[in-house]
């Protein structure tokens, strides 16, 4: 496999003002989601900045053009067995319904990214690569994830997600009384974050007044933006124990968000594609007959 299969782009856009290579890019590379990862690569000589190698003394002033490469998953001394429902896949890309409980990629041993060559099929193209995830979803978070399979696939669906093409619906279980329909617009990580949402169906609850099945359109791709905007409005997620009201937490059953449909750009074909996943059985315990399974 060549070192430049690996590698993907980011165009930085205008910057109201400068930030240091591992304070920006941690919040671009989901690869690397920590400034100790970034950090890492750096050392790797994995960054550059407009064809430069980058390093912690790099500022990033806007305009430029960051390249990275991907982490390779080292081979596994202890075998992972991690069966992943696999929604679609051809030469190019994959859709993947994840389940809950396990991260997209990361140091530990049971991951998605981890589970894929076991799961899915090796591409025939001629850039074919490591198979990766183009995007993340939190570890409880449960439903679509798009995996790219070829170099071009990886480039194209990046991209796509960077300019924020590709439309997302996640439903939600959220908690109290809310507004039937709005959308949240405030500031994450220094950025504009734009969610819309509407209330499908409500139920009471003895413990948590009252419970929503939320749908979920997020504009942009902040990271917990959903999570985030769900507390600010005052309806946190059923089981999210990071932005939640004090005695209003859910142990055992884990959070109830979940990646319902996507919809891209076929990196090959270029046509416009759907796919979704069902909401899991525990939302219907909840929500009777909102849905056929």
């Amino acid at each position: 496999m060549s070192s430049n299969q690996n590698l993907i782009s980011h165009q930085v856009p205008p910057l109201k003002k400068k930030q240091r290579i591992d304070d920006y890019a941690k919040n671009i590379f989901f690869q690397y989601p920590t400034k100790t990862s970034i950090k890492k690569a750096l050392k790797k000589n994995l960054l550059r900045v407009n064809g430069d190698r980058a390093t912690t003394a790099t500022w990033i002033n806007g305009g430029e053009i960051i390249t990275v490469q991907l982490p390779e998953i080292q081979s596994l001394k202890t075998k992972l067995e991690l069966d992943l429902e696999v929604i679609f896949e051809d030469d190019h890309l994959a859709i993947i319904n994840k389940p809950a409980g396990v991260q997209v990629s990361g140091n530990r041993l049971v991951t998605i990214a981890n589970a894929l060559p076991q799961n899915l099929r090796p591409s025939t193209e001629e850039d074919a690569c490591l198979t990766w995830p183009v995007h993340r979803l939190d570890y409880g978070t449960t439903g679509v994830l798009v995996v790219g399979k070829t170099a071009h696939s990886i480039r194209s669906l990046n991209k796509q997600f960077q300019e924020q093409e590709v439309k997302k619906t996640y439903y939600a279980a959220a908690i109290g009384k809310m507004p039937l329909k709005g959308t949240i617009d405030s500031v994450i990580d220094g950025k504009t974050a734009i969610t819309h949402f509407e209330v499908h169906k409500t139920v009471s609850s003895k413990r948590f007044d009252q419970l929503n099945l939320v749908m979920l359109h997020p504009e942009t791709g902040r990271r917990h933006q959903i999570r985030k905007h769900l507390a600010e409005l005052g309806n946190p997620i059923l089981g999210d124990k990071d932005y939640y009201k004090d005695g209003l937490i859910l142990n055992g059953k884990g959070i109830y968000l979940h990646a319902f449909e996507i919809q891209l750009k076929h990196p090959h074909s270029d046509q416009l594609s759907k796919w979704h996943s069902p909401l899991p059985k525990k939302y219907l315990k909840i929500f009777p007959d909102i849905f056929e399974s």
